[in-house]
């Protein structure tokens, strides 16, 4: 989880109020202090939070929490006359694009460092490590509008940001530290994203690196901001820099975006409304709040509300991204009124609480898969259809989420191992052998199932090795079952099988089509069981 360091000077002159009364009180808002220096606190949020990646975020936070600053904050965004013209040819490497613009900005080593690590946070946060998002932050002062956003081959060049010389776009893949650490985005590509001056100067290669010529130092005075994708949100990771930058007092302007016969202006800063029904805050905090107290804690938390008979209208502002489900904000009205001011009630009817069966058995599976060699990984249970079937071969249906957040999360697994085959995508890069398994829920025929699943990525990974931990797996744990041989569109003809018994499944190597589609390069065995439940 993300760690924010926060600079004690800094936050006081952000908020008004001493530091130590906020390192006192900031466990109430979600926060975990990770450690205390004499002038700075280091502390942990959940990812769930990206806005308060940043001390302008957590300082936002306190003072409506300390009633400096109540309700949404407003923020006023006015036209830049600077306009950004998106080519065709982006659409199928990375067609998302907004941006804005900061002036009247008063930059400090402390401030770039702090906008950094903010862009470093959203790019884990909410970027899927630049996949899904990638932010880069310029002096405007350096180039001129309108800008383009096209792309080029492997051969054109530029000089990226901490170099002295031009580099093509294949040597910065090939040499550049940030080029080696995130070519993978962009493998399969004979065309490459860049973000163009009217001169032909380089602002940015997203997601890899800026360009030198655009480097923000102390002397910086205005901002030019990209941020790049592929889902929606690349207009959350944009509200969530702006508006930290505009607690700084600093003026935020909009950018005109023409991509093809559409116009956008960025970024968009509007707030979104939701209904939360009274009785629901009361049933779910078990506090008896009147409205007038609901009221109250939703200004403390940085909301607009007003009570409309028996529910509240909740204006949420752009920044807050993690608001989904009427059940956050209810989350936050007890933050708002106050966790040490709920009760602790002893139930009425006492019960000695032992852990579940279930859960019993999957520690016993964590351990044995331990004591095989694996290493547990903890995926998301949501996906898309593209990587559960179409990826991996196969044919079928999923439960379907009715409200996707993104194109991502469109639908509920019904197996574990493409998201264990995603995961050793996104770690290739390190030393060989990779061993990891997961034991969780997935859904099949619209019922929750409990299955394990393990993956084993190295020169000689074949169909015998798997086989040995799949017969030591039910030896250890007591099933019996038979092999058979079968057939599955993921894994090679003739080197898979499958289990018949008290318990079901399929194991044996990946087919090289879907080694392909995951970008890897080395040979998988893998394995997935259905477990009791």
């Amino acid at each position: 989880m993300p760690v924010i360091h926060l600079e004690f000077r800094d936050l006081e002159n952000l908020t008004g109020i001493p530091a130590e009364k906020i390192i006192e009180r900031i466990p109430m808002i979600g926060a975990d202090i990770e450690r205390i220096g004499d002038d700075f606190a280091d502390v942990e949020f959940f990812p769930n939070r990206p806005d308060m990646y940043s001390v302008e975020g957590v300082a936002r936070a306190m003072k409506g929490f300390f009633g400096i600053e109540k309700g949404a904050p407003k923020y006023s965004v006015s036209p830049s006359e600077i306009e950004l013209r998106v080519d065709p040819s982006v659409k199928s490497v990375r067609p998302l694009i907004v941006s804005a613009v900061i002036r009247d900005v008063r930059m400090s080593d402390e401030l770039i460092e702090s906008l950094m690590h903010l862009q470093e946070h959203l790019h884990w946060g909410l970027g899927r490590n630049r996949r899904k998002v990638s932010i880069g932050i310029h002096d405007l002062s350096k180039v001129k509008p309108p800008f383009t956003y096209t792309t080029v081959d492997e051969e054109f060049s530029f000089v990226p940001l901490d170099f002295d010389e031009e580099m093509s776009i294949r040597e910065i893949l090939e040499r550049h530290p940030k080029g080696r650490a995130f070519s993978f985005i962009l493998e399969g590509f004979d065309r490459f994203p860049v973000i163009l001056d009217r001169d032909g100067n380089v602002l940015s290669f997203p997601p890899i690196i800026n360009g030198e010529l655009t480097r923000v130092t102390e002397k910086t005075k205005e901002l030019f901001i990209d941020v790049t994708g592929t889902e929606k949100t690349v207009s959350t990771a944009l509200n969530i820099i702006v508006t930290a930058l505009a607690e700084r007092g600093f003026r935020v302007q909009s950018v005109r975006i023409f991509d093809g016969g559409e116009i956008i202006t960025t970024p968009d800063l509007a707030e979104r409304s939701m209904e939360v029904s009274l009785s629901e805050i009361r049933e779910l905090i078990g506090v008896p709040l009147n409205p007038e107290e609901c009221i109250e804690a939703l200004l403390r938390m940085r909301y607009d509300a007003e009570i409309s008979g028996e529910k509240i209208k909740v204006k949420i502002p752009a920044y807050r991204a993690d608001i989904m489900h009427p059940w956050d904000i209810i989350e936050d009205v007890a933050i708002g009124y106050g966790y040490d001011r709920i009760p602790s009630i002893f139930p009425e009817i006492p019960s000695i609480s032992s852990e579940h069966e279930v859960e019993r058995m999957n520690n016993r599976v964590r351990e044995l898969m331990i004591g095989l060699g694996f290493t547990e990984v903890m995926t998301f249970t949501l996906t898309s259809e593209r990587i559960h079937f179409d990826m991996m071969r196969r044919k079928g249906s999923a439960l379907k989420i009715a409200n996707p957040a993104s194109e991502e999360q469109r639908i509920f697994r019904s197996s574990i191992l493409p998201m264990l085959l995603e995961a050793l995508s996104m770690n290739r890069h390190y030393p060989m052998p990779h061993r990891i398994f997961e034991v969780g829920d997935v859904i099949v025929n619209e019922r929750r199932r409990n299955h394990v699943a393990g993956v084993s990525m190295h020169a000689n990974a074949d169909f015998s090795e798997i086989k040995a931990v799949v017969q030591s797996f039910l030896r250890e744990m007591g099933y019996k079952a038979e092999i058979f041989e079968t057939e599955d569109p993921a894994f090679i003809e003739g080197r898979v099988a499958e289990l018949r018994g008290d318990v079901s499944g399929v194991f044996g190597e990946i087919h090289p089509e879907v080694l392909l589609n995951f970008d890897l390069d080395h040979p998988v065995s893998a394995f997935e069981i259905e477990l009791p439940y």
